[in-house]
């Protein structure tokens, strides 16, 4: 919720996002909204999304599609994944959740893939930071939400194996 008590959805169900204004009766579309597809003005079961204040656009957790995109004011981009099912590291598989830090690096729980991978600023496929492709193999089970803490902590939520777990990713 922002400062104008407006808060924006995920709306899996009806694959879109929707900003709903403080005593409002409706909400406006902001992405989707065109029924289940992967054009780019289409969604297929969105799970989160961010709003960019600063450049007006949604970078969007677009999971069925296998894929996450920025919309701005005109057009829908995908910065990460959207290449069909997978594991490999232009894949994602069922992503959840999504973050971007001070350098544009975007970070994905990859749910089916069992890892969280990042995308830095215009790179053309991810780094897995802490799940499958790591020494510890399993230690994650369907992650489906994350979080950093002041210290760089990854706290990731492993949904099948019912726990909160935490990374240092700066030794990662």
């Amino acid at each position: 919720m922002d400062d104008d008590q407006t808060i924006v959805i995920a709306d899996s169900d009806n694959n879109r996002i929707v900003e709903w204004k403080s005593g409002a009766r409706s909400g406006e579309v902001l992405a989707g909204g065109n029924g289940r597809g992967n054009k780019t003005d289409q969604l297929n079961e969105p799970t989160d999304m961010i709003v960019d204040e600063e450049t007006d656009s949604l970078i969007i957790c677009d999971s069925r599609n296998r894929r996450v995109w920025v919309k701005d004011a005109t057009e829908g981009i995908v910065v990460a994944g959207g290449r069909g099912p997978g594991d490999a590291l232009t894949q994602l598989s069922r992503p959840q959740a999504v973050f971007v830090d001070n350098l544009d690096t975007i970070y994905v729980t990859d749910e089916a893939n069992h890892r969280v991978i990042r995308w830095c600023k215009g790179a053309t496929h991810g780094d897995v930071i802490v799940g499958q492709d790591q020494k510890e193999k399993n230690e994650l089970n369907a992650p489906n939400d994350f979080s950093f803490d002041r210290h760089g902590n990854l706290y990731v939520s492993s949904n099948w194996n019912h726990a909160v777990l935490r990374f240092s990713i700066e030794t990662r």
